[in-house]
């Protein structure tokens, strides 16, 4: 009797702290059961979500545009490819070397399913400074960043 007693009243500890996990507010057992077992499907659910969004993120990671930049005698080389087409990216890309004030000498597209540029830029006759090709791809990798963020809020 004693020990029916004890599992009786470890069964309704379990189901009290079951409970208070699941935030049920629940009187009787199989209400509270039905509530944790809403709870888990809940958690499963949003398990998906996160599961389906981290997929979604690592792909776009693994397509995110590598870029490079070559210092040349007077001038850049910069090299901008991604496995996935990124339309209207060259613009962006473009408007880089506006900044730098180097005029595109030589370049070579291609955006249909993919997207590589090369580009050989050289410095104007007005330009004084030289320029450091970690900010130059700084600046390429920030009109990434900002042509990826013009085209999240267009969709």
């Amino acid at each position: 009797m004693v020990s029916r007693e004890h599992k009786k009243a470890a069964l309704h500890d379990k189901l009290q702290l079951l409970r208070s996990v699941t935030n049920s507010h629940a009187k009787e057992d199989t209400s509270i059961i039905i509530d944790a077992s809403k709870y888990i499907k809940e958690l499963k659910q949003k398990i998906d979500i996160l599961n389906q969004d981290i997929a979604r993120s690592s792909s776009y990671q693994n397509s995110w545009p590598v870029v490079t930049v070559e210092t040349l005698e007077k001038g850049m080389q910069v090299n901008v490819y991604s496995e996935r087409s990124c339309p209207g990216l060259l613009v962006f890309v473009l408007k880089v070397f506006e900044e730098f004030s180097l005029n595109v000498l030589e370049a070579r597209v291609s955006c249909t399913d993919s997207f590589q540029l090369e580009a050989l830029g050289v410095e104007r006759e007005e330009n004084g400074e030289s320029i450091n090709t970690h900010m130059m791809k700084q600046a390429v990798l920030q009109a990434i960043e900002d042509w990826s963020e013009s085209n999240t809020q267009e969709y």
